[in-house]
């Protein structure tokens, strides 16, 4: 399953772009909003810290349908190739991401909570469908098998169009989906550092440390080796 990251602090943005193995960044309008300031120069810079070849997901403000349009040609042509433009899974959403599609776009369609609008963005010809996986669980809902049931119709149909799972508050929210048939997910900087985090991966290592200091004192195996 691929790792996108969710935010938009360029300081988070670079350091997760420099020690993990990430696939781009997917932003909102509430991500972006908490940053502040001068957006554009905001959205220029991450494409230029993540570069060309990785995903930048950005979504539209406008509502309507012609807008929407060309809201997203703008958005692509500020940020250029592998750019993902979301919309939300509205009727509205629904016409333009097929219209986009159509037009060779990628479009990522957010803010699904069923089976069902994922089932649609796919219709509608999005690259990725994204249903958001810890609000549901905060309503009771089965966030983790909404995700698995959407896996399985795409695997059914055929279809080209990817789960991009969203909204975690746990690892364990992300292992499930994966477990799932995910094909990708955006995490949170929290998320995904504990994602990494194990306090036995920690002393392990610091054993491997302390076992090698006390057999062979400071010198380290690239010193050895570079005396050969």
């Amino acid at each position: 399953m691929r790792i996108i990251l969710d935010t938009a602090n360029l300081e988070d943005i670079r350091y997760f772009h420099t020690y993990y193995p990430i696939e781009g960044v997917t932003t909102n309008p509430t991500i972006l909003s908490r940053e502040g300031g001068d957006v554009l120069s905001l959205l220029s810079e991450i494409r230029s810290v993540i570069g060309p070849e990785k995903e930048l997901h950005v979504q539209v403000i406008e509502t309507e349908y012609e807008r929407i349009l060309e809201e997203a040609h703008a958005i692509v042509d500020f940020l250029g190739k592998n750019t993902y433009v979301k919309i939300p899974v509205t009727e509205v959403g629904l016409r333009a991401t097929k219209a986009l599609s159509e037009q060779g776009y990628g479009v990522t369609v957010t803010a699904i909570l069923t089976a069902a609008q994922a089932l649609l963005a796919s219709n509608a010809g999005a690259a990725y469908a994204a249903p958001y996986v810890n609000r549901l669980e905060n309503i009771c809902a089965d966030g983790i098998g909404t995700v698995a049931d959407t896996a399985e119709i795409f695997k059914a149909s055929g279809t080209k169009t990817k789960i991009l799972a969203a909204s975690f508050k746990t690892a364990k929210e992300v292992l499930d989906v994966a477990v799932a048939g995910c094909h990708a997910a955006t995490l949170s900087p929290d998320v995904l550092r504990r994602f990494l985090a194990h306090t036995t991966t920690d002393t392990s290592i610091a054993g491997f440390s302390a076992d090698w200091k006390h057999a062979f004192g400071d010198v380290t195996l690239l010193d050895l080796l570079k005396k050969r």
